[in-house]
């Protein structure tokens, strides 16, 4: 199998989704799959496109994608796609959203890639090789205190019902750090931790479409992911269920303010 292929298909599914989602903004009907979780036909149309240019080339890999698609027969590849991540940003016009899709091979990941279609921007990076922006070298940042950081997080889809114990996580971060982003789409905060836009990101509840590629990003730009704890995804299952991504150099000042505030579940 041959890793340049696979790169060119993945890049090129990038644009093709990205291109249908800029066709369909403003434009779309909404559906409600749970309480503040939207589904738009433009997920759905980029899903497909992306799946169609996969099977064509690599009809035998194996494929997981957010809008309920799951083929999985054994195979050592693994695409994981989300068609349109930041969808509820999407379905009100709000020009923050991506496409993400990443590539394990045996369970380790292998390509990533992530294109904002608002900006033009595509974040791209292969196991071993760096992190790009738009075929430049990327690094993380080089800030070393939690003082000093701009952060960024999001709130799962659960809030409506926690919402006092995340925003406990945001207040407690507020106080120590420069000041707090919230996009409301993780692999794009994943690909601006890589290109050192800010310092650290914490989320609970994300799935791993939304955190596939944006792992490679950050590992391959020098930064760290883990979970709360401070362990690193072990299998693709565990992605994003609790996503910690730093330039490295703030990770432990991070984990030593969450991990106190962690309740039994978590």
């Amino acid at each position: 199998m041959s890793v340049p292929r696979c790169r060119t298909v993945l890049l090129k599914a990038l644009s093709a989704a990205g291109a249908v989602l800029v066709r369909r903004f403003g434009k779309v009907k909404v559906s409600v799959k749970a309480r503040a979780n939207l589904l738009t036909e433009a997920d759905l149309e980029s899903q497909r496109l992306i799946l169609s240019l996969i099977r064509r080339s690599f009809p035998e890999h194996d494929v997981i994608a957010e809008e309920g698609h799951a083929s999985l027969r054994g195979s050592e590849f693994l695409w994981i796609v989300d068609p349109l991540d930041g969808t509820t940003n999407y379905a009100h016009g709000f020009p923050a959203f991506t496409v993400s899709i990443g590539l394990l091979r045996r369970g380790s990941p292998l390509l990533g890639g992530v294109f904002d279609p608002s900006s033009g921007e595509t974040f791209f990076a292969e196991a071993g090789k760096g992190a790009y922006l738009n075929g430049r070298r990327m690094r993380v940042s080089s800030v070393a205190k939690l003082s000093e950081s701009l952060l960024i997080t999001g709130f799962p889809y659960d809030r409506h019902r926690r919402s006092s114990y995340y925003t406990g996580f945001y207040a407690e971060f507020l106080e120590l750090c420069h000041d707090i982003r919230r996009s409301g789409s993780a692999a794009r905060d994943l690909a601006w931790i890589a290109a050192g836009r800010a310092d650290g990101f914490w989320e609970f509840g994300l799935s791993p479409w939304d955190a596939a590629a944006g792992l490679l990003l950050v590992r391959e730009a020098g930064g760290q992911v883990t979970d709360f704890r401070g362990s690193a995804w072990k299998r693709y299952q565990d992605y994003g269920k609790q996503t910690l991504a730093t330039n490295g150099r703030v990770h432990g000042r991070m984990l030593s303010v969450i991990k106190p505030m962690l309740r039994g579940g978590d």
